[in-house]
């Protein structure tokens, strides 16, 4: 008999209090439970999946800096839109796009939705302004924008500097205040800012991030940018390596790009489930100072990982932003799963730990083999979305 798997996806409504670095942790953990009742009687097995909706491969891309290229070109071409036409910023570099309009790209959640494409942007609080019109970087309204339809928000530092007489501490905490004043959330994720720097600062970043709040800082050097995530991750205080993805002098083709996707396929090919990293800056036409992304090579590589891996492919991607996965491994490795079946009927009790106040994304998946068709029998006060009764392979638990 062919075993199933059946997916069952949590989404936790934590209440919100005052964020304060001594207590930032809930008091007292909570506890779920629901029923599965099967249409035969044999005998399942209840885990938490390695990665969100029981994907093969996360994969977390981020564009530092906040130029507004992100804003113009990135963020209409995954999320749909229109994107710019050519656009030149103060720096008379090309910013804009190919004014086409995208209808998207995206993977499936297994209940037939498409999600689309998500990534990250690192900001500097410093650089964030409404004008002028050609602005090189991005405006208030336009991160909430982006921020509303899921990207995540990371901290940069505020005013980007990496020379002596920096005062490091205030560079991470002005940018957390600048943040929570304009758009009302706590970031929890430093990236540290690169460029002309003296030696080894990025070891000030990183002390001064984890010290005060923040749980990850990706940086020069550190662990990854793959992790392997079939097993318990160490994520506490977590520095990772930081790779970016650049166009070349060569702009005749994607052989550039192609290179990069090479290594993405290879690293989707091994059997074990994995959590990939990369960065870029601008993704505008010109190359923002030979550290970016051209548009065409951007879109061209973009398209081809959905086309791929996406809902147009094999659908094994999970494109999400570094936060996002952080926090559902986190929960992942903490939650504590308890199960009793008795015949076609098992009960499912799930212990939430300790979430921080400062995560947004408290999702967890469980993974359940069997063959059998279900239903569930839950509390009213459960939403709970599944197809038992067709595919019998997950279930969609939404926590008010």
């Amino acid at each position: 008999m062919k075993t199933a798997l059946l997916l069952l996806f949590l989404t936790f409504g934590i209440s919100s209090f005052a964020f304060a670095e001594s207590d930032s942790l809930k008091k007292l953990p909570k506890t779920i439970t629901f029923k599965i009742k099967l249409k035969s009687a044999e005998k399942i097995k209840v885990t938490a999946s390695r990665l969100k909706y029981n994907k093969h491969f996360a994969y977390s891309f981020t564009l530092d800096d906040g130029y507004r290229s992100a804003y113009l070109n990135a963020f209409p071409l995954l999320n749909g839109g229109k994107i710019s036409n050519s656009d030149k910023n103060e720096w008379k570099i090309d910013q804009g796009g190919d004014g086409t309009t995208s209808k998207g790209l995206f993977y499936s959640d297994g209940f037939g939705n498409k999600i689309p494409f998500k990534l990250a942007l690192a900001v500097n609080g410093g650089s964030i302004r409404d004008l002028p019109a050609n602005r090189g970087h991005i405006s208030w309204p336009e991160i909430k924008e982006i921020y509303n339809a899921g990207w995540d928000i990371l901290n940069h530092g505020f005013h980007h500097a990496t020379k002596h007489g920096t005062n490091y501490l205030t560079e991470v905490t002005e940018n957390t205040k600048s943040i929570q004043q304009h758009l009302g959330f706590t970031m929890a994720h430093f990236v540290v800012p690169g460029g002309e720097s003296d030696e080894k600062y990025y070891l000030e970043y990183e002390k001064e991030a984890l010290n005060n709040g923040y749980f990850s800082t990706a940086s020069y050097f550190g662990a990854g940018p793959v992790f392997k995530v079939n097993s318990k991750l160490d994520l506490d205080k977590m520095i990772s390596a930081r790779t970016f993805v650049q166009s070349s002098t060569d702009t005749t083709n994607f052989k550039t790009m192609e290179r990069y996707l090479k290594t993405v396929d290879s690293i989707v090919k091994k059997s074990d489930p994995v959590w990939f990293n990369e960065f870029t800056h601008g993704t505008g036409n010109g190359n923002l100072w030979n550290l970016s992304m051209r548009f065409p090579d951007f879109k061209y590589y973009m398209t081809t990982l959905a086309n791929k891996y996406g809902a147009k492919g094999n659908d094994s991607i999970w494109m999400a932003p570094w936060q996002e996965v952080y926090e559902y491994i986190w929960l992942r490795d903490r939650i504590k799963v308890d199960y009793k079946q008795k015949n076609k009927e098992i009960e499912v009790t799930i212990e939430l730990p300790e979430i921080p106040e400062t995560f947004r994304h408290r999702d967890i998946s469980l993974a359940i083999d069997t063959s059998s068709k279900f239903e569930i029998e839950s509390s009213k006060d459960l939403k709970i979305k599944d197809d038992g009764k067709t595919t019998h392979k997950q279930i969609l638990i939404q926590l008010k």
